[in-house]
C-alpha cells in the first residue's frame, strides 16, 4: 500500500521539522511544496505532500502519522 499525508503549518521552522522527521521515518516527498497566505490569521503557511510504501491493505482506520 502506498500511504499518503498533507503536511502543512505556519511557515516557520517548525514546519521545516515536520517534515524532516516524516523524511527521518521512511517517508518521501511527492510533488512541490505550497505556500499560501492564510487571511483568517494573518500568516503564511505551507504544505508539503509525503508519501511511503508499507505493508498490507489500506484500512482507513490506520493512523499515519504512525506508519
Amino acid at each position: 500500500m502506498r500511504a499518503y499525508r498533507l503536511l502543512t503549518a505556519e511557515d516557520t521552522s517548525a514546519f521545516c521539522h515536520k517534515v524532516t522527521d516524516a523524511l527521518s521515518k521512511g517517508w518521501e516527498l511527492y510533488g512541490s511544496p505550497a505556500y499560501a497566505h492564510d487571511p483568517a490569521t494573518g500568516t503564511m503557511r505551507c504544505a508539503q505532500a509525503v508519501i511511503k510504501d508499507v505493508a498490507g491493505e489500506y484500512d482507513p482506520d490506520v493512523r499515519l502519522g504512525t506508519l
